[in-house]
């Protein structure tokens, strides 16, 4: 089964928890900090790989999840950090998030970090300071990043066979090189692209053979649109014309509405190199007719019967020697990841009653074990203060006594600023 779009929900693992532990020693009751610090959670990156042929797998289990770090312990035993999720795509595929094209994956080992994993906390061992000699609290694990993505894929291929369903693609595809599409000897149409490739005078190139296309394919009639992205990345167009009366469209009406067509998708798009083939010319009686036609659009004709053979290797060579003149830097074939910027450190919105403070910094700031402890709330607090949360609040309206919210947790705000505590 043919793949080439599906929605992806990824998750980073999260990481592990730092803890507070003492070691003791005789004549030293309270002892000495010791907690190990929680490993950070794993990332998930998605991986263009030559050996992925579709989305199916995905398809399949759309949740993907890297692994948790693990919990810190005591005498400084750190938590292992999660195994990154590496996920497989085949090359060629476009991963959008929200509306807009954030990776483009068309070579080998190119990446895309779809979701960091969370952060480890630190063991109280981490917070010994001329201040805190022995703090008895440690920092939770961050949660990891959940992201949706759509992966689109668009087959990487130097040359692609355009036509209308039934003009003879799947069979030229299949007489040229190893590719087995379904050929029947009835009135059929492919519903799926298939890739081969031609090795002909010690060169090689790659063959899509693209599903029929059909008038209004552009403005998705039909499978249009689904069709016509497979189309996109080929550097040399094979426009394949069926003469024969099953088609109801003459051959040179075909090659009119198949570069309308193309044009109305991408004008870049219908300007690619392109040869213009007549196929099953056993069917037809009169070549003459076929020259004349394509000497008036300033085009050789290539004439040739894919089922016979007829004329298919003159073909090969010519679409081996347009792709080489193409060269292999054809439009779309470079392939992009975008880098989404570092986060703000806090925003402050006002939510009814209460003052929402968000941001991955404040998060971090009162991400404690336990804040029930004094010596932890007062830590929070400073570091909120230094962050300038305190002052953010108080230019924006925020008055003692009102609520603030920060991740899951609500604080009361107090505005007495005594050695920049809140």
């Amino acid at each position: 089964m043919f793949v080439d779009e599906v929605r992806v929900h990824v998750k980073g693992g999260a990481g592990g928890a730092g803890v507070a532990s003492f070691r003791r020693r005789k004549g030293k009751p309270k002892g000495k900090p010791d907690g190990g610090s929680g490993g950070r959670g794993g990332d998930v990156y998605f991986e263009a790989d030559a050996d992925a042929a579709t989305l199916l797998e995905l398809k399949r289990k759309p949740h993907r999840a890297a692994r948790d770090g693990t919990h810190g312990q005591g005498e400084l035993r750190h938590g292992g950090g999660g195994d990154d999720l590496v996920i497989a795509v085949p090359l060629g595929t476009v991963i959008h998030e929200d509306g807009i094209v954030v990776a483009d994956l068309v070579h080998p080992g190119q990446r895309y970090l779809a979701a960091n994993g969370g952060r480890g906390g630190r063991g109280n061992a981490a917070f010994v300071s001329r201040e805190h000699r022995a703090p008895t609290f440690a920092e939770q694990g961050e949660y990891g990043e959940e992201r949706t993505y759509v992966l689109e894929l668009k087959l990487i291929a130097d040359a692609a066979l355009v036509g209308f369903p039934n003009a003879g693609k799947s069979t030229l595809i299949a007489r040229v090189s190893a590719a087995r599409p379904k050929i029947a000897d009835y009135p059929f149409t492919t519903l799926q692209p298939n890739l081969g490739v031609v090795a002909i005078d010690g060169r090689e190139f790659v063959l899509a053979d693209v599903p029929g296309l059909i008038e209004g394919a552009a403005a998705g009639k039909g499978l249009g649109h689904e069709f016509l992205r497979h189309v996109e990345r080929a550097r040399v167009l094979v426009i394949l014309l069926d003469p024969t009366p099953l088609q109801e469209t003459s051959y040179a009406d075909q090659y009119r509405i198949l570069i309308e067509e193309l044009a109305a998708h991408s004008p870049e798009l219908a300007a690619r190199p392109r040869l213009v083939v007549l196929n099953k010319i056993d069917a037809v009686a009169d070549l003459d007719d076929v020259v004349e036609w394509g000497t008036q659009y300033g085009v050789e004709v290539f004439a040739i019967s894919a089922v016979t053979g007829k004329g298919v290797d003159r073909l090969m060579y010519s679409v081996a020697e347009l792709v080489d003149a193409a060269g292999r830097d054809a439009p779309g074939r470079q392939g992009f990841v975008l880098h989404r910027p570092a986060p703000s450190g806090f925003d402050v919105v006002r939510r009814g009653d209460t003052w929402v403070v968000t941001g991955k910094a404040a998060e971090r700031a009162v991400a404690l074990a336990d804040l029930t402890v004094p010596q932890a709330a007062d830590f929070a607090a400073r570091r909120l203060a230094r962050l300038g949360v305190d002052d953010a609040l108080r230019a924006a309206g925020a008055q003692p006594g009102d609520d603030v919210q920060i991740g899951d947790l609500v604080f009361e705000f107090h505005d007495d600023l005594e050695d920049g505590e809140e």
